[in-house]
């Protein structure tokens, strides 16, 4: 199967599906954190190059609780958050079959300029991670993911870090129970 892995640089899902034999490729504007094959450039450059399943984890910035408060506040960000609902649309409508959007919960603002609302919030304690990090999984063609390893462990480490410069980073990446679950069951 050929799976993009769109809005990814650290290799975590593309990996994952390598490792069960898919061909698999990560796309993102930044260089790929892990060798192997990756595009860089803007996603729209291989949406249409006959992939059978996308998994999009598009910037967040501007479309998750986390940030809304920062829409009263920081100038253009009201545009900058209709762009990023743009780039959503556009990934959950691309012409593959079976597509997963991948973002935190967003908010209301968000949800009025989103095509549609998301089908499913998973977190990292059911993939074995111990660990909460509410997820939500925008799906299309595809069945909603069974947890596979609950975890006991129910800490929010993510949202508890302090700041530093690789702190995006470490909040963005995909744990790698979701990401093994995902090419398990999808691929």
């Amino acid at each position: 199967m050929r799976v993009l892995v769109a809005c990814e640089y650290s290799g975590t899902v593309r990996d994952a599906f390598r490792a069960r034999g898919h061909d698999a490729m990560s796309c993102d504007l930044l260089p790929t954190d892990v060798p192997g094959p990756h595009h860089q450039g803007p996603v729209e450059e291989v949406l249409a190059d006959g992939w059978d399943l996308m998994i999009a984890h598009p910037p967040c910035t501007y479309l998750t609780n986390s940030g809304v408060r920062w829409l009263h506040t920081e100038p253009g960000r009201w545009a900058k958050l209709d762009e990023a609902c743009a780039l959503f649309n556009r990934l959950l409508t691309a012409p593959i079959p079976r597509v997963c959007i991948e973002n935190p919960i967003p908010h209301g603002h968000a949800m009025e300029r989103l095509d549609r609302g998301y089908t499913q919030i998973v977190q990292p304690w059911q993939f074995g991670h111990g660990e909460t990090k509410a997820t939500c999984l925008w799906l299309r063609g595809l069945w909603p993911l069974q947890a596979r390893e609950i975890s006991s462990g129910r800490e929010g480490r993510i949202h508890k870090l302090p700041p530093s410069p690789d702190r995006w980073k470490i909040r963005s990446t995909t744990y790698h129970g979701i990401a093994a679950a995902m090419a398990e069951q999808w691929g």
